[in-house]
């Protein structure tokens, strides 16, 4: 399918993934020389996370947004408030839950821009992500309706469950025969025919 090259795609990445992650860096790949995919390294902390994509958006007016589990709850907030289509690969719309199980020190999956490869998961982070949880759909009708933020299910998913939810504020649901995480295979197979059909719809 036909991308036009002047066309930007931002990837958000999970939570314990970067910029440089096996996902992103697939979709880079698959879009090179069609279209610039924007890859940026998102903090632990969701309002940061949020505040560094809404900048982004003004500054780079990406055509699509693509996000996986954590940052596909992101992509999910951004998506309602801005009107951009978006696919959530394997949202986490409870990450909550995910991070009460985490409390302590951990590293980065995969490299970080700026060298720091530990974080810390405490109670005061996961307060952070409860102030957005309680309100991340309160604007999914203001902009795109049910029609332009897509859900891609992996059937071997293991850590987020969340479809019968993305069901109740949209519409388009599609299932991949992965895990969480992507491939980079499953990402050029299952995600790529997705957004270039987003890409080109937003024309």
């Amino acid at each position: 399918m036909i991308v036009q090259k002047d066309k930007k795609i931002l990837f958000l990445h999970g939570f314990y993934a970067s910029g440089q992650c096996v996902p992103a860096l697939a979709l880079k790949d698959a879009f090179k020389g069609r279209a610039d995919v924007l890859t940026p390294d998102l903090s632990i902390h969701p309002q940061a996370s949020l505040d560094l994509i809404m900048e982004i958006c003004d500054k780079e007016h990406p055509a699509v947004l693509v996000g996986n589990s954590c940052g596909s709850f992101y992509a999910q907030m951004v998506a309602s408030v801005t009107g951009k289509p978006a696919l959530l690969g394997n949202p986490h719309f409870k990450m909550t839950e995910f991070l009460k199980s985490r409390i302590g020190e951990h590293q980065f999956k995969s490299p970080r821009r700026d060298g720091n490869q530990k974080f810390i998961i405490d109670e005061a982070l996961i307060q952070e992500f409860a102030a957005l949880e309680s309100i991340q759909f309160d604007d999914c009708n203001l902009n795109n309706g049910k029609d332009h933020v897509w859900g891609l299910f992996g059937e071997q998913d293991t850590l987020a469950h969340f479809e019968p939810l993305f069901l109740e504020h949209y519409s388009h649901s599609f299932h991949f025969p992965g895990g969480h995480t992507p491939t980079a295979e499953e990402v050029r197979t299952w995600y790529v025919p997705l957004v270039e059909k987003l890409l080109n719809d937003c024309d």
